[in-house]
């Protein structure tokens, strides 16, 4: 169960206008839709229905909307792309979540209610396993020849170890390409760890479109205010403003008892000024999404 977003009060400050909400989930109830074969399921799958989250949306200032696949529904994208076509393609894109051999009929559908993108997916708790990247190649090489003949990108979601470890990998990418959670290195360790640097690094190659999501605060940064997150979002706002999108990463699953979708929104207040805020929030994901 979330914590109710009207009892935290307004946000801190006003989103611009055409503001987007670039990274959240819906589930239907229980039964609707069909979970993943994966045992067992990462978290215990909620109920967050269309309807309540654009009621948060609404009290957030969001006026656009990316759907991004849940891993409790596996490849079967039913729930969010009957909830895109609720919608409607003139508010909302997604990112799913399929096959590499998925045919080309059903990406075209795809593309036709919003979709740009897939999903690259791991447990962002995934415990190290050197080399793996190498594991990971044939499937992202494949991805990234489909999505380059749609104009779509791709989108990763791992633990830090591991996005250090795509790093060669993302800045050879033909394809534009969003990483969630900041990548997930721990804020713990610092804006200075070497792989947050190397992170940034590729962000500011020109010839690379690579963009960091302020997702998820909560998994890469420590409670109850996530103080420690503030210098990593800082020096990707410093270094990069043009390549970063914000998400409420709603429901926020296993983590919703802990943390208000109004407490996450009000931590980018913190870390940027109204022109990067701007940018984050209405210009780049206009960019990247098509809007």
């Amino acid at each position: 169960m979330t914590l109710d977003h009207k009892a935290e009060g307004p946000p801190a400050f006003r989103a611009p206008p055409l503001s987007c909400d670039a990274h959240f989930h819906v589930f239907g109830a229980e039964g609707q839709y069909p979970y993943a074969s994966e045992e067992p399921l990462r978290y215990k799958p909620p109920q967050a229905p269309l309807a309540d989250y654009l009621d948060l949306a609404a009290h957030l200032g969001m006026e656009r909307f990316v759907f991004v696949q849940p891993s409790a529904y596996g490849r079967d994208n039913a729930c969010m792309l009957d909830a895109m076509k609720e919608v409607g393609i003139a508010r909302c894109r997604g990112i799913v979540d399929v096959e590499e051999d998925v045919p080309d009929s059903v990406l075209a559908e795809m593309d036709a209610i919003g979709v740009r993108g897939v999903r690259i997916n791991y447990s962002p708790v995934k415990p190290r396993i050197d080399g793996f990247s190498r594991q990971m190649l044939p499937r992202i090489r494949r991805l990234e020849a489909r999505c380059r003949e749609l104009g779509w990108h791709l989108d990763f979601l791992g633990p830090g170890w591991l996005t250090a470890e795509l790093l060669p990998v993302l800045a050879s990418l033909t394809v534009p390409f969003s990483v969630a959670h900041m990548g997930m290195f721990l804020a713990s360790d610092g804006p200075d760890q070497p792989g947050f640097r190397a992170f940034i690094d590729v962000l500011k190659r020109d010839e690379v479109q690579g963009y960091a999501k302020f997702t998820g605060t909560y998994r890469m940064a420590t409670p109850p205010d996530y103080a420690d997150a503030a210098p990593m979002a800082r020096a990707l706002v410093e270094a990069v403003p043009d390549r970063i999108i914000w998400g409420s990463d709603y429901p926020h699953l296993s983590f919703a008892h802990l943390v208000g979708s109004v407490q996450l929104f009000n931590l980018l207040g913190d870390w940027a000024d109204g022109a990067a805020r701007q940018k984050i929030l209405v210009e780049n994901p206009a960019r990247l999404f098509g809007f």
